[in-house]
C-alpha cells in the first residue's frame, strides 16, 4: 500500500471568524466556504492487490539494491506535507475570500437572529427569576471556587495532553524562493534537538528557513542538523535553546500491542496543537511513500497503524501510548480521495488510517544524525524488484546501473543468495514484496544477525547473515 504523508505546506488558520453576512434571505443551496489552501498535490493512490492486504509501495518493475535507493516509482504517491515540486513544497497561500451570499449569508442570518433571540431571552429569563426567588429553587449549580478545581487524573488523554503538548512543536519551513509548509516536531533532549519527519524539513535542506512555535507562542529559528530521506526521519536543533526544555519519554515500539490507546499531536491543515486519539490498528505493515515526484526516492517503513485523525500538518508529531511515552512518529496517511492528493480541489484528509515510524528506529535514526549529520541505512548487498507482489522479493538478474545483483562479497553472497531467489521471510516477517522487504531490513542496525527465507527452484532455504551497512541518502 502506498500512501501519503500526512502534513503539508498549508495557510495559517484563520484567527477571526468570518465577518456575518448582512442579507439573512441568502440560499442555503449556494457554495459552501471553501476548503484549506493547497497543501501537496499528490498522485492517485493505487489500489492494493487482493491478494495483499498490507500496505504495498506500488511501483514500475525494476531493481532496488536493499539498503541503497530504489530508482523513484512513479506510482507513490506524494507525502502529504512534504517533496519537492507538487509535493510539500506548495507555495504559501491566503486561503480565497469566502463567497458573500450563499450558505454564508445564512449563516449570519442565523447568527444574527440567535444573537435577537438570545437577548430576548436572557430579558424574560432574568424577569421570570426575579419573580420566582421568593419561593426558592431547586438548581443545584457548582461554584466558582469548585470549577476551578477540576483535576485530571493521571493516565487520563487530558492528563497525558497537558504534560505532552509543551514539549512538541510547530515547524514551519520555507525554501529560499518562498515555498514551504508546516508539519510537527517534538523535543528530543534538553539540548535542543527536535525530532520530526524528513519531508517536513525539504524545502529548508538548501538554504531555506526553518521556524519552531512552542503552544506557549515562543517561536525559535531552528537549523538542520541531519535528515534521512529513505527512513523520513529528521533532526533540527534550536538557535538559542531555552534551558527549561522537558523531552518526551521515549517508549518501546516493539511492546506495542494491536488495541493499545494512542493519542496523536500535530497541527493538522495549520491547526497548531491539536489532540486526537485512537488505537493501534495493526503493526508491521509495508509502508512506502514519497513526494510523487519524478526524481522523488521513496521512503519505506514497517510502520504501526492508528486509526487517530492525522492529517496533512500533523507529519513528524508524536504519537503517544496511554501513559504519554512516544511510540512513533506520525508520518503517512492512505487517503479514499479520488484525486489523491491534498492539493487544489483534491485535497484530503483522515479517513483512519495513519501510519506511524516506530520509535525504536526513529531513536536510532535521530541520534545517527546527531552524531555524524549523516544516516545508516542496513542492508543485504542484493537488488530486488519493487514490483507489487504477494509471492516474496526477488532478487533481480542485474542491479542498478548494470551493477550485479547480488554484490560480491556482500552479506548475501556470503549467505548463498543468487539472483532468481525470492525472499519470503526476514525472521518471523512475511515478506511479500521488494518494498516490505526493505522496511523491514531498515527496522534494523547495521551488524545485526537476521534469518532470511528463500525459494529457489520450488524448494525452501533459510540461511542467517549479518546485516551490512551503507552510510548516506545517495
Amino acid at each position: 500500500m502506498s500512501t501519503e504523508n500526512e502534513g503539508n505546506a498549508v495557510p495559517p488558520a484563520p484567527s477571526a471568524p468570518p465577518v456575518p453576512v448582512a442579507s439573512p434571505a441568502a440560499s442555503p443551496q449556494g457554495p459552501g466556504p471553501e476548503g484549506n489552501a493547497p497543501t501537496a498535490p499528490l498522485p492517485p493512490v493505487p489500489q492494493e492487490s487482493p491478494a495483499a492486504p498490507t500496505a504495498h509501495h506500488q511501483a514500475p518493475a525494476g531493481p532496488a539494491v536493499d539498503g541503497s535507493w530504489p530508482p523513484p516509482p512513479p506510482a507513490t504517491p506524494a507525502y502529504a506535507d512534504g517533496g519537492a515540486g507538487a509535493g510539500w513544497g506548495a507555495s504559501y497561500q491566503q486561503p480565497a475570500p469566502k463567497p458573500r451570499g450563499g450558505r454564508g449569508g445564512l449563516v449570519a442570518a442565523v447568527l444574527v437572529a440567535a444573537l435577537v433571540a438570545g437577548g430576548l431571552g436572557g430579558g424574560l429569563g432574568y424577569t421570570l427569576a426575579k419573580d420566582r426567588d421568593d419561593r426558592g429553587s431547586t438548581t443545584v449549580s457548582a461554584s466558582d471556587g469548585s470549577a476551578t478545581q477540576v483535576k485530571r487524573a493521571p493516565g487520563t488523554i487530558a492528563n497525558v495532553a497537558s504534560r505532552a503538548l509543551p514539549s512538541t512543536v510547530t515547524i514551519e519551513a520555507e525554501s529560499s524562493n518562498g515555498e514551504g509548509g508546516t508539519g510537527t516536531g517534538f523535543v528530543f533532549d534538553t539540548q535542543g534537538h527536535i525530532v520530526t519527519n524528513n519531508h517536513v524539513v525539504a524545502e529548508a535542506v538548501d538554504g531555506g528557513k526553518l521556524t519552531a512555535t512552542f503552544p506557549s507562542g515562543k517561536k525559535f529559528d531552528a537549523e538542520i542538523v541531519g535528515h534521512a530521506q529513505g527512513y523520513d526521519v529528521a533532526v533540527i536543533k534550536l538557535k538559542n535553546a531555552p534551558s527549561d526544555l522537558k523531552p518526551l519519554a521515549l517508549g518501546d515500539s516493539d511492546k506495542v500491542a494491536v488495541g493499545d490507546e494512542t493519542i496523536a499531536i500535530g497541527a493538522p491543515f495549520g491547526l497548531s496543537n491539536t489532540v486526537t486519539t485512537g488505537i493501534i490498528s495493526a503493526k508491521n505493515r509495508p509502508v512506502a511513500s514519497s513526494d510523487g515526484s519524478s526524481t522523488s526516492k521513496a521512503s519505506y517503513m514497517s510502520a504501526l497503524q492508528t486509526d487517530a485523525s492525522i492529517n496533512p500538518g500533523n507529519s513528524g508529531g508524536p504519537l503517544l501510548d496511554a501513559s504519554g511515552a512516544v511510540i512513533g512518529i506520525n508520518s503517512a496517511i492512505q487517503s479514499s480521495g479520488s484525486g489523491g492528493g491534498f492539493g487544489g480541489s483534491g485535497q484530503s484528509g483522515s479517513i483512519g488510517l495513519g501510519f506511524a515510524i516506530p520509535i525504536n528506529q526513529a531513536k536510532y535514526v535521530a541520534q545517527q544524525l546527531i552524531k555524524t549529520g549523516k544516516p545508516v541505512y542496513a542492508r543485504i548487498g542484493a537488488s530486488v524488484s519493487l514490483e507489487d507482489s504477494t509471492d516474496g522479493a526477488k532478487i533481480t538478474d542485474q542491479g542498478t546501473g548494470g551493477a550485479a545483483a547480488v554484490e560480491s562479497g556482500g552479506p548475501a553472497d556470503k549467505a548463498g543468495l543468487k539472483p532468481g531467489d525470492v525472499i519470503t521471510k526476514l525472521d518471523d516477517h512475511v515478506i511479500d514484496s521488494g518494498p516490505t522487504l526493505i522496511g523491514e531490513i531498515w527496522t534494523h542496525e547495521p551488524g545485526d544477525k537476521v534469518t532470511i527465507t528463500y525459494k529457489r527452484g520450488g524448494q525452501e532455504h533459510t540461511v542467517t547473515l549479518a546485516l551490512g551497512a551503507r552510510e548516506g541518502d545517495s
